[in-house]
């Protein structure tokens, strides 16, 4: 009695190659093999059948009754086989159901979640999106157990084990309310220092750049308020006298509401650069692929220019 384990898959392969050519040589020729390794295979086919199953005669290989028997079993298995193996590599939007996570500030959100959304419901409209926080897990642990499928932002600490793909680069800026005594046209580094701040704590992100390179020039800020995202920031500032000091999109996409003003910053801080990160681990996986390539197009739409590293 055969053992499945004693079974060679590409045996297989050959006894349903042979059966449909009937000669060595355009068999070895379809599956890129030597003819010596052709007929290896078959001697190994008859050992493990216990059978010729095919015959050399003047009009080529014939089969014999019992590689008749086998011949339509084994081409549904392995026609079967092979369907299944591409329907796992292809992923249909408009049919798929799936829900993907994705890590992102609420920078991210504010500027990603809007267009993504009226995208999906255009192409994929039975698709699902949840969002977490960079910061509010273990983040390469999640992507690397599909937990997470993508992550999105400054995120220095995603290296080995991971792909990424460039969104967009990004400046700071100086925000602050209309009105202010600083909404003029150049914002000096003494107005900078002299001003009231709110600070952005966002742990687990690239963000902390700032507070570091500040620290290093030994520039004073007089910091009155911190919080741990951005989203509360337009509503803040909109009331108070602080400024803040932010990436140049967030303000452009999101502060327009509560007339806010920004400026150059004073401090030379150097452009960043926001990716698309996920598991190496994922790199072919179709769902994965289409969800990169939409975001990659997103991005495209509002003048980024992605490449993959």
């Amino acid at each position: 009695m055969l053992n499945l384990r004693d079974i060679d898959l590409n045996l297989l392969v050959v006894f349903q190659q042979l059966y449909k050519e009937r000669r060595v040589s355009v068999v070895a020729e379809n599956l890129g093999l030597t003819q010596p390794a052709v007929s290896n295979a078959l001697s190994r086919l008859r050992k493990m059948m216990g059978d010729e199953l095919f015959l050399r005669t003047s009009r080529g290989m014939e089969p014999t009754p019992y590689a008749v028997q086998l011949a339509e079993p084994i081409d549904f298995a392995l026609t079967t086989i092979r369907d299944t193996l591409e329907r796992q590599l292809e992923f249909d939007p408009v049919a798929s159901m799936r829900r993907f996570t994705i890590a992102m500030t609420d920078l991210g959100e504010i500027h990603f979640l809007p267009r993504l959304m009226r995208r999906l419901a255009d192409i994929a409209p039975g698709v699902t999106i949840s969002t977490v926080r960079n910061a509010a897990v273990n983040l390469s642990d999640e992507l690397e157990a599909g937990r997470v499928d993508i992550a999105i932002g400054l995120l220095p600490q995603l290296k080995a084990g991971f792909f990424q793909r460039h969104l967009f680069r990004q400046r700071y800026v100086c925000i602050f309310r209309e009105g202010h005594t600083l909404d003029k046209d150049v914002l000096s580094l003494q107005d900078f220092e002299e001003a009231q701040h709110i600070v952005v704590v966002a742990g687990g992100t690239g963000h902390a750049i700032v507070d570091e390179i500040i620290e290093k020039r030994g520039i004073k800020r007089n910091v009155k308020l911190r919080v741990p995202h951005f989203v509360a920031l337009g509503h803040i500032l909109s009331n108070t006298d602080l400024i803040a000091t932010v990436p140049e999109r967030y303000v452009r996409e999101g502060m327009a509401p509560f007339k806010l003003r920004y400026l150059p910053h004073p401090v030379p801080f150097p452009e960043f650069d926001v990716n698309l990160f996920w598991h190496a681990k994922f790199h072919k996986e179709p769902g994965n692929q289409w969800l990169r390539g939409v975001l990659g197009e997103l991005s495209i739409d509002q003048g980024g220019n992605p490449d993959e590293a």
